[in-house]
């Protein structure tokens, strides 16, 4: 499994204010979308989100968001290694993703750029 990069996830009470000053920091346009009453602002490597506190709760455990070329081939690895799968592999505005739990109990969102049918 290759990972390609890695995205910083910050929950927010105010994504406008947040993505503006993370606009300016990293020189990128940011990307909106929502997702699950969650509105979210991909800006660089950060990843901005903003919702209903019982959304963002769930949202804070995930460490990291790890781009891989193919989640597929990331839940195969996952699980060689002895982490638990929790959710997915799913469709997402971008890709696919899911989430796994590592052997030492970090939690991460896997995601690749696969179009999705």
């Amino acid at each position: 499994m290759d990972i390609l990069g890695t995205t910083l996830r910050i929950c927010v009470d105010d994504l406008d204010a947040a993505t503006t000053v993370y606009e300016r920091l990293t020189g990128s346009t940011p990307q909106r979308f929502e997702r699950g009453g969650v509105s979210v602002a991909a800006v660089g490597c950060f990843l901005l989100m903003s919702g209903p506190e019982s959304e963002l709760e769930v949202l804070r455990k995930v460490t990291a968001t790890i781009a891989v070329e193919d989640v597929d081939e990331a839940h195969a690895t996952l699980t060689e290694v002895g982490a638990r799968v929790v959710a997915g592999p799913v469709p997402t505005p971008a890709g696919r993703n899911l989430i796994a739990v590592h052997p030492d109990g970090s939690v991460f969102e896997y995601v690749d750029r696969k179009a999705t049918l």
